[in-house]
């Protein structure tokens, strides 16, 4: 009779031979140790094998990666979460704007009141970060900033680039190399790909028949076809869009998440304080709707929180579970509970619903096999 480690292994497997994706990693560490990778599926329908190392696009798995760089300075000392904007960029608010008073926490808590707007339907402009500061600069507040949380897909990391290339005097990609993943040992995480590293990323494919079939007014299917496309052009893959391009392996993300759960060091390597770790994963606003996503959510500072019936972390997260998603695609989180930290990630993009199902199969089959006895 196969044990948990198996049970996990198979599902794993399962879930590539039921064509939920043609192709996946997944990487598990506990206290600080990896107790788990495995690799499997294909680059495409009739791609080569997918190995541990091949890189995947992380999409909104990024965010947490920017926040890191974002919560570095804020430890420094080079700044304070709850500095407006416009004190570090001057031009991104007029004082007697809507947006004058939008603050660092804000933004990283999806409380900055500007969750989209026309720059989202220009993807051929988010590769221009002049273009992208100047829509930054000209885009208006939706709501008032701190009233409530609506997630911000892709302003998110307009905003917070820019602040950390202001204050840090790095781009948001540099910044991240040199402050995270290169001390953490995450050598095949990027964000922004740089020239001298082949643009070898595992190509997207959409899934969305079964979506079509139900509700087929809404067009999701060629949505998330267009958004592959789109996520499989080189340019964006060398580009640093801090909310959604950074792209890498299971296993460096959770690496990332261990040195997280393991408050701020791994392996000898410190990147982060305790204390800035857990005010980075502390809950600050929980909102019963958000009118992005559409559904409950619970924001720390550049993380999702467990606690909501609609988190992709598995039915057994107990809400401490911070972490983060990536569209339709991924999943990765830390449970300071347990000890484990975990990244999932594929490059099959499914409808909301169908992903969070395969997520959080996969979670909680990781605690089960991993967890506590």
């Amino acid at each position: 009779m196969p044990d948990d480690r198996e049970r996990l292994a198979g599902l794993f497997d399962d879930h590539l031979e039921v064509g939920l994706h043609h192709g996946a990693q997944l990487a598990v560490y506990r206290d600080g140790e990896e107790i788990f990778s495995r690799a499997g599926g294909t680059r495409g329908p009739d791609g080569d094998p997918v190995t541990e190392s091949d890189r995947l696009v992380l999409f909104s798995c990024t965010k947490p990666l920017t926040a890191a760089c974002v919560h570095h300075l804020a430890e420094a000392g080079e700044l304070d979460y709850d500095d407006p904007i416009r004190a570090h960029w001057p031009d991104f608010a007029d004082p007697d704007t809507g947006k004058a008073e939008v603050t660092i926490r804000h933004v990283l808590s999806h409380q900055g009141g500007f969750p989209v707007g026309e720059f989202d339907t220009r993807p051929d402009d988010w590769t221009d970060w002049d273009a992208v500061v100047a829509a930054m600069e000209a885009i208006e507040p939706q709501f008032e900033p701190g009233s409530t949380a609506a997630y911000h897909p892709m302003n998110y990391g307009w905003v917070l680039g820019e602040v950390v290339r202001r204050v840090g005097g790095q781009s948001i990609g540099a910044y991240l190399r040199e402050h995270v993943t290169d001390p953490l040992g995450m050598a095949d995480t990027f964000l922004g790909l740089p020239p001298e590293e082949p643009d070898d990323v595992v190509p997207l494919s959409a899934f969305e028949e079964f979506d079509r079939a139900r509700d087929p007014e809404r067009g999701l299917v060629g949505d998330n076809e267009r958004t592959a496309q789109n996520f499989n052009r080189e340019a964006v893959h060398r580009a640093e869009m801090p909310a959604a391009s950074a792209v890498g392996t299971a296993r460096d993300l959770a690496r990332f998440y261990a040195c997280f759960e393991q408050g701020g060091a791994l392996d000898g390597t410190r990147v982060l304080a305790p204390e800035t770790v857990e005010a980075a994963t502390a809950l600050q606003i929980h909102v019963e709707h958000d009118s992005t996503v559409g559904v409950e959510r619970r924001y720390a500072l550049g993380f999702g929180l467990g606690g909501t019936p609609t988190d992709s972390y598995g039915a057994l997260a107990p809400p401490s579970t911070f972490g983060h998603g990536g569209l339709g695609s991924s999943i990765s989180w830390a449970d300071p509970e347990t000890g484990l930290a975990m990244a999932y990630v594929t490059n099959g993009i499914r409808e909301s619903y169908e992903q969070r199902v395969r997520a959080n199969e996969i979670g909680d089959a990781v605690r089960r096999a991993f967890g506590p006895a």
